[in-house]
């Protein structure tokens, strides 16, 4: 059976993607905050959950360790787990780009360098990382510094993994999303059109999809999901 490490498991994204990898037959791992004040609603025998502070190090990769020594091996891993800050570059400090470097790039690299080296020593995986518009061009960063530049570092991150990986089928893919369909933006942006979002679950699916044989020859894969916006 394949198995799935899902970071973020409380998030909206995170939770969608448990469903859908749980739903396709996987053994699921999912990482939850040490004390989340969100309970998963989830009860699966092929879900278990762990409690990991990904900005340590060490905590990070003892949660691939115990994929590994569940089922002997990592097939995908989805690392939904980041932040967000408005910010001009007057209203930006260097602490405010630090907190961002640490939410969305230290939390994924944690994670990411043993799951890639595992997958490695495999010979096959495929990694997800999140990543955003402004980290795409900073055109688009503007009124938010610090989280594009953190998360245009999740691109080069993948580029750098990718040609590491080349000849191997391990891939490593960033998924950009724009607007997420979530409650927390609808009760924030209450007179956007949410029509013109993009669902967890279908975001889930699209992951899930560069998983199986009929995207097996996908390489060095950006996955815009901008829906009608």
């Amino acid at each position: 059976m394949k198995t799935a490490l899902v970071t973020g498991a409380s998030g909206n994204l995170g939770q969608a993607v448990i469903q859908k990898f749980l739903d396709e037959g996987y053994h699921v791992t999912g990482t939850v905050v040490p004390a989340d004040p969100v309970k998963l609603d989830v009860s699966h025998p092929n879900l278990q959950l762990v409690e990991a502070d990904l900005l340590n190090e060490t905590a990070a990769a003892q949660v691939s360790q115990k994929v590994i020594e569940s089922y002997g091996h990592i097939d995908a891993a989805v690392l939904t787990v980041g932040g967000f800050a408005m910010g001009t570059v007057a209203e930006t400090t260097a602490a405010d780009l630090l907190r961002q470097y640490k939410l969305n790039v230290e939390t994924a690299y944690n994670v990411a360098r043993p799951v890639f080296l595992q997958m490695m020593k495999q010979g096959s995986g495929r990694i997800f990382m999140i990543g955003a518009r402004p980290g795409i061009d900073m055109k688009n960063s503007k009124g938010m510094i610090a989280y594009g530049m953190a998360k245009s570092l999740i691109f080069r991150l993948a580029e750098l993994m990718n040609e590491e990986a080349k000849g191997t089928n391990v891939v490593v893919a960033v998924v950009v999303p724009s607007t997420i369909d979530t409650p927390q933006n609808r009760k924030a942006m209450p007179d956007a059109d949410f029509s013109k979002w993009v669902s967890p679950a279908s975001i889930a699916s699209v992951i899930h999809f560069h998983c199986s044989d009929e995207a097996a020859s996908l390489r060095e894969t950006v996955i815009k999901l901008y829906g009608n916006s």
